[in-house]
């Protein structure tokens, strides 16, 4: 089974002990609802550069979207679950005005004014076409300063703890709406930031690395996200692969926050829609503990069986924000429960 996550924190079995982190190495504590406790997990660092991931030789350093694609295909098997899933640049990207709208972001007459003068198009916008400039100039102004992860939250950085210092005197001095709000300081004002900031103490500690078995000299400096890999974004759409598995008998489960603006449910409905596959349960909510934790919709096409779920205010990804109900939904998924 292939689970396309960013990050095992959400998923694993452990989590940073914030409440009683007073400085220093952050302490590691059991979760109850990890994923691993209902299923086997082999957690990938992919693309290579990745995490602790390192090249052998120089030529294995270069990397794109078909090389990782094709690195990473022994995974799938019987089924797959894409979260918050990246998949189509024209369809996603599009889908950022629409959510904007339904989320109440802008106002009705500024998704008027974008749809008719863009055409519904705001990716390839011509530079003649002022109308549709001025139209997306006036939206970016008024979510730019959201937090895009989870439009609910505060807007922070996402800084290591080396960088925590600097940039908190910069915002104070700028009034800079960006800052890093420490829990045990300041809990009723807690930033998911903080957390992040302590995965980079505890992932370039040597005591934790050398526990890891990760082999010295090959990853100076372990970064959240690596923006230094030589990667080359060379497939636009995967639209076609999902087209192509829904040819064989998989279980598929699709799931995303619905407050997600980095990848909107918007365009993951769209896509998903675009497979032409057979509705055989109708849009519904799914409960946790007789709650609501989000709804669902089932497909199915010749053995092929895809089941798409929301999961009502969680951000981008799903599981860093309701654990709990992400961990019911999976164990359901994995073992043929309805969700």
């Amino acid at each position: 089974m292939m689970v396309n996550f960013p990050s095992s924190l959400k998923l694993g079995p452990m989590e940073f002990d914030i409440e009683n982190y007073t400085g220093g190495l952050p302490k590691l504590k059991d979760y109850e609802y990890a994923w691993t406790k209902t299923a086997s997990i082999i957690f990938l660092d992919q693309p290579v550069g990745s995490g602790f991931s390192y090249a052998r030789t120089a030529e294995g350093w270069p990397t794109s979207d078909s090389k990782s694609a094709e690195q990473s295909y022994q995974f799938l098997k019987k089924g797959y679950l894409v979260g918050s899933p990246y998949t189509d640049s024209v369809i996603d990207e599009n889908s950022k005005i629409i959510f904007a709208h339904r989320m109440a972001l802008i106002s009705d007459a500024m998704y008027e004014a974008a749809k008719k003068s863009c055409n519904e198009n705001y990716v390839t916008v011509d530079p003649a076409n002022t109308a549709c400039l001025v139209a997306l100039g006036d939206i970016h102004k008024c979510v730019k300063d959201l937090y895009k992860n989870d439009i609910l939250e505060p807007k922070c950085t996402f800084a290591s703890p080396e960088q925590e210092e600097q940039q908190d005197r910069r915002s104070l001095k700028e009034g800079h709406s960006d800052f890093v709000l420490s829990p045990p300081m300041i809990p009723n004002l807690w930033c998911r930031a903080f957390n992040y900031a302590l995965s980079y103490t505890w992932a370039n500690d040597d005591t934790v690395q050398e526990a890891l078995h990760i082999r010295k000299g090959t990853v100076w400096n372990w970064k959240r996200c690596n923006k230094s890999l030589s990667y080359t974004k060379d497939v636009l759409s995967v639209v076609p692969v999902h087209r192509e598995l829904s040819k064989l008998g998989l279980q598929v489960l699709v799931e995303c926050g619905d407050r997600d603006l980095v990848v909107p449910f918007v365009g993951t409905v769209k896509w998903i829609t675009s497979l032409n596959l057979t509705v055989v349960s109708e849009w519904r909510p799914w409960f946790v503990d007789g709650q609501i934790a989000g709804y669902t919709k089932k497909y199915s096409e010749n053995g092929f069986h895809l089941t798409y779920a929301t999961v009502k205010g969680a951000g981008h990804t799903a599981p860093a924000y309701y654990r709990r109900e992400c961990y019911n939904m999976f164990d359901r998924w994995i073992h043929y429960y309805p969700i």
